[in-house]
């Protein structure tokens, strides 16, 4: 089984990307985590998925998978790298494309900087969309935001607030985010018990009202270079707690991305970049990766 693929990144963000469309592709948890492994496998933060469309509207389906092989909702920078991969590989040269994610469908547009804008679709600020159980904690209202306290032991309660871009997101903001505790909190977080679907945590330091900086904790990769819904959710937590103004300019250690976030209506803009392309014999790529034996 040998399957042809490219290696892109958004902001440092880098992914695997296949097309599902030319070859038939049958994505597995195991096989999944073979491709992202960076030291037995391609390597990669997630692999992406284009598929044919189920949705009647949709021009293809875009399906997303972490590096521990988990399959999730939505990602903002795979999103820009799907387009531009669509197009390269001259799959569709519709612009705008129209992409439907396991939640509904999203826009896509490329633009001749090589830079592309998603419509990211809605926001919820429901605890229950996010997969959050908040009953009994504490909480503090700033401006329009909810900002959840949650103890820990020996420590100062975390404060955070909590919404959904197809996928869950806590946002915390810092004073400095290169002194924040990214892999202890973000760890403590992702996996606590609170969050029934795990969640992405960011670690927003706000510059003035159209400027942060911002590192993120992802479910099933660890930190990553950037992350697209990532910078969304802190934009728009930012601008619900009266301390940003849409737009906003996000800087991560991958790049800079900028978020629009008026009338209800989201968007995200940044690069998307071809690293190489090549071909990978996947049962081959198992049987030599030690991590998988006997999966």
């Amino acid at each position: 089984m040998e399957w042809t693929f490219t290696k892109m990144q958004g902001a440092g963000n880098d992914f695997v990307v296949l097309d599902g469309v030319s070859q038939a592709i049958d994505m597995t948890p195991t096989i999944a985590a073979a491709i992202a492994d960076r030291h037995f496998g391609i390597g990669c933060d997630q692999i992406l998925l284009v598929e044919n469309p189920s949705h009647p509207e949709a021009h293809f389906r875009y399906r997303i998978f972490n590096a521990d092989g988990s399959e999730v909702e939505h990602c903002g920078n795979g999103a820009r790298c799907f387009v531009r991969f669509v197009h390269q590989q001259r799959l569709s040269a519709r612009n705008p494309l129209l992409a439907e994610i396991c939640t509904g469908l999203i826009e896509l547009r490329e633009y001749e900087d090589q830079t592309v804008a998603v419509a990211m679709g809605q926001v919820s600020f429901e605890s229950i969309q996010a997969g959050f159980e908040n009953s009994g904690l504490a909480q503090r209202q700033q401006d329009q935001e909810t900002l959840w306290q949650l103890p820990v032991e020996g420590k100062q309660d975390l404060e955070f607030a909590v919404l959904s871009i197809s996928n869950p997101h806590a946002v915390l903001a810092v004073p400095d985010n290169e002194q924040a505790d990214v892999a202890g909190i973000g760890a403590f977080l992702e996996s606590h018990e609170r969050f029934t679907n795990r969640v992405n945590v960011g670690f927003m330091q706000i510059k003035n009202p159209h400027e942060i900086n911002l590192r993120v904790y992802e479910r099933g990769v660890g930190e990553t270079l950037a992350c697209g819904t990532g910078a969304c959710a802190a934009v728009v937590s930012g601008i619900r707690r009266g301390l940003l103004r849409s737009p906003v300019k996000v800087h991560t250690h991958g790049g800079d991305l900028s978020i629009s976030w008026e009338s209800g209506r989201l968007y995200l803009r940044g690069p998307a970049c071809t690293v190489f392309s090549g071909s990978v014999k996947i049962d081959e790529l198992i049987s030599n990766n030690p991590n998988l034996k006997g999966k």
